[in-house]
């Protein structure tokens, strides 16, 4: 690993370990972009749609980030800090089982109602 690479990767774990929901949050905003700036890009969008790219930024810092954080924190408890692969599977389970279908409808719930709602009444700024 580079350097500077290296470096990164270790400012962000202290980062992690020192603020670890600020971490989280702005980790899943970031994520979050670069995934629909992707998406953009994939579908043929030519120019990028910056009020949708800001909503996706919002629910991954504010909803993504702190859910996965408190969520694991819960699983923690449960599990009382076992680590074995054993455990790390029932995690996974439990989280496939019960979060990630709420994260899915949630956010299509989200994207429909407001991401779509707002670029809908401001299609019309494009006709100007």
């Amino acid at each position: 690993m580079g350097s500077v690479a290296k470096k990164g990767l270790q400012q962000y774990l202290l980062q992690l370990q020192q603020h670890p929901l600020r971490t989280k949050a702005i980790t899943a905003g970031v994520l979050s972009a670069v995934s629909d700036v992707t998406a953009q890009k994939l579908s043929g969008i030519q120019k990028l749609q910056l009020k949708r790219l800001a909503l996706k930024v919002l629910l991954g810092f504010a909803y993504l980030g702190p859910f996965g954080h408190y969520l694991h924190v819960i699983l923690e408890k449960i599990f009382k800090g076992k680590k074995d692969s054993k455990t790390v599977a029932k995690k996974v389970v439990l989280e496939q089982l019960t979060s990630s279908p709420w994260n899915n409808l949630l956010f299509m719930i989200y994207y429909g109602l407001v991401v779509e709602e707002i670029r809908y009444q401001f299609s019309w700024l494009s006709e100007l």
